[in-house]
């Protein structure tokens, strides 16, 4: 393999890999670190005293304004993890990766001192430190994420272990609370992953490139501490491009086609129905994390040991993200090679069996997003354990499927924007979350049955895209001259 060397080649990747697993997507652990929250009193002065209540009555009934405000932050933080995709990625392409990892670094670190030093009496600068860790962790990804070129032909694989690794760093949180339950204080884990900045910084330096990471490799490449070859700016990628796996192919793909505008995609059937599923799954995604500890007490009846046991529970599923979400890539080559065989000998339109590929993944994530939230919504406490391993499985398909499919689905030209687009319109609609959450704990009175049975009925609806999807690839099939 031409370019670095091998050793130094998986110092990167291994330190890359690590920094995704610890780093990167920790905001989704929520659950684990609101449990400590909770128990150190943030927030608990606005619980209302029940008169009907007796002294020592569990919480559950009259804190709902504290759950609240722990949703709103939550909230807030989701919201930015894709509505900074488009700004993150256009500071990586423009200002290339060590400027992007020094701002990365400077995020995390505010944050995590942020959260160090909140108390239950100062704790209104969550709403602040948890938005700047989630930037902070989208940045660790993106700049990792071309870390794959340097592996050529494994290339498409160790960019789907980085996504598995950002799921996979839910767990983080459950490491914070369970050193929390043996004595060691919020403060010190947090000042912990401070101090970790200077890895961070060490990494930036000494193991990743001054620009980008060119594909293909150019035979006289080099990063890290040495200067990087002339050339190398003639090789950047848009991030975007530089995180799918199928990017090869749809290139090729988008030179035979004729070449339209951008808003005539932007606002297609094919792009509408894509918002639409991915927008529903990743809402009941969010609300389930953003209320899964209101949820665990009110099942548990108010028992803290249960709702720390499944916590703990939900926190190590999380943690196999990354053993998970190798699989739908590999659903989707497998079936795109065995299309493009028939293709060959039946001579049907190439990009109409390489979208068809992507008809399985859709079906199959809707279908365990529909067994997830039937799950969530039936109040059987042991039944929550499903719950959890559909939701994580369902998590790791659906952000593989949704960069898959845009990759897939329209020309490599105008990818950057779509995806930016897309995840922007999806972070718009991911804000229902906090409203849902307030109808439940206001008006419903802790049932969340019609809110529930709503967005199940709309979970139906992310079954139509794959349906539109699989009648325009049969309809190319026969006539390859559409577009």
């Amino acid at each position: 393999m031409a370019g670095p060397s091998l050793p130094l080649r998986v110092a990167t990747f291994l330190t890359g890999l690590l920094e995704c697993l610890g780093f990167a997507g920790v905001l989704f652990g929520w659950a684990s670190l609101v449990f400590v929250f909770k128990t150190e009193r943030y927030f608990e002065d606005l619980c209302e005293a029940d008169a009907g209540l007796l002294s020592n009555a569990t919480e559950q009934a009259d804190c709902k304004a504290q759950d609240e405000r722990f949703s709103l932050i939550f909230t807030v933080a989701s919201f930015m993890n894709n509505f900074m995709t488009l700004p993150t990625g256009y500071i990586f392409d423009r200002f290339k990766t060590t400027v992007a990892r020094l701002l990365a670094i400077f995020f995390y670190t505010s944050a995590t001192l942020t959260i160090a030093f909140t108390s239950a009496d100062s704790a209104v600068p969550l709403f602040l430190a948890m938005p700047m860790l989630t930037v902070g962790g989208i940045l660790f990804l993106i700049t990792n994420l071309q870390i794959g070129n340097l592996f050529g032909k494994h290339r498409s694989t160790i960019i789907t272990l980085y996504n598995g690794a950002f799921d996979s760093s839910s767990a983080i949180f459950l490491f914070i609370k369970l050193l929390y339950e043996q004595g060691i204080s919020l403060r010190a884990s947090f000042i912990f992953l401070s101090a970790c900045s200077i890895w961070h910084v060490g990494r930036t330096f000494l193991l990743m490139p001054r620009g980008h990471i060119p594909y293909p490799l150019p035979p006289n490449y080099s990063y890290g501490k040495s200067k990087p070859v002339p050339g190398e700016e003639n090789g950047n990628r848009n991030v975007y491009q530089l995180a799918i796996t199928w990017k090869e192919e749809t290139g090729r793909r988008a030179q035979q086609q004729n070449l339209r505008s951008f808003w005539s995609y932007a606002l297609s059937r094919r792009l509408a129905w894509h918002l639409v599923w991915l927008s529903v799954i990743q809402l009941w995604h969010y609300l389930f994390i953003g209320t899964l500890n209101s949820l665990l007490t009110n099942l548990a009846g108010g028992d803290s040991s249960q709702v720390s046991a499944y916590t703990n529970a939900f926190a190590i599923t999380q943690f196999f993200g990354v053993l998970c979400a190798p699989w739908n890539g590999l659903l989707m080559d497998r079936l795109k090679q065995r299309y493009q065989r028939e293709a060959k000998r039946t001579g049907s339109s190439a990009a109409a069996v390489a979208l068809l590929s992507a008809v399985p993944s859709l079906t199959l994530t809707s279908l365990l997003c529909l067994g997830f939230a039937l799950c969530a919504s039936i109040p059987v406490l042991p039944l929550q354990y499903v719950t959890f391993i559909l939701q994580v499985v369902s998590r790791s398909f659906l952000y593989g499927g949704n960069a898959a499919f845009l990759t897939l689905g329209f020309p490599s030209e105008h990818f950057g924007k779509l995806f930016g687009l897309v995840m922007t319109l999806s972070a718009i609609v991911s804000l229902l979350q906090f409203p849902l959450f307030a109808l439940i704990k206001g008006p419903l009175q802790n049932n969340p049955l019609y809110v529930n049975v709503t967005l199940l009925l709309t979970t139906l609806l992310t079954f139509v895209h794959p349906f539109l999807v699989y009648r325009e690839c049969r309809s190319w099939k026969e006539d390859p001259s559409k577009p």
